[in-house]
């Protein structure tokens, strides 16, 4: 018997804006790691996306949340991967100050008009002015 082809897989991202300024984590593994991204990752089988987001950015930065609205999604390919990835707004429940944790080298709020000069995982820049995070670029 033949394997299946692989898959997109689906994906989660937490766009959380506090203080004018947005919660990123600096990736540690690939695709993209040593690059700043949202928090987020794979929905797993019988999980909702509100579950995983939630679950995601507790175990990305320590901090819970709660989901809001649906921003955008993206798609995202390359030679080992395929990720539909849906972002929502998330209201953090407490303001501690955020740590990194399982896929995340380091997590840090930074300034809205200060994003577009980190080393963004590609396309988070043009996203995130497009709806209307960050300012346009």
């Amino acid at each position: 018997m033949s394997e299946a082809p692989p898959r997109p897989q689906l994906a989660v991202g937490a766009v959380v804006v506090d203080d004018d300024a947005l919660l990123l984590i600096r990736r540690a593994t690939e695709p993209a790691a040593g690059r700043w991204s949202l928090p987020g990752g794979r929905v797993e089988w019988g999980e909702s996306m509100a579950h995983a987001l939630v679950r995601e950015l507790l175990e990305e930065t320590g901090i819970e949340c709660v989901v809001g609205e649906l921003i955008g999604w993206v798609e995202r390919m390359g030679e080992d991967h395929h990720f539909v990835i849906f972002d929502f707004a998330a209201t953090p429940l407490s303001f501690d100050d955020p740590v990194a944790g399982d896929d995340a080298l380091e997590v840090r709020w930074v300034p809205l008009e200060e994003v577009d000069q980190l080393d963004l995982v590609p396309g988070l820049g043009e996203f995130l002015a497009e709806n209307g995070v960050i300012p346009t670029l």
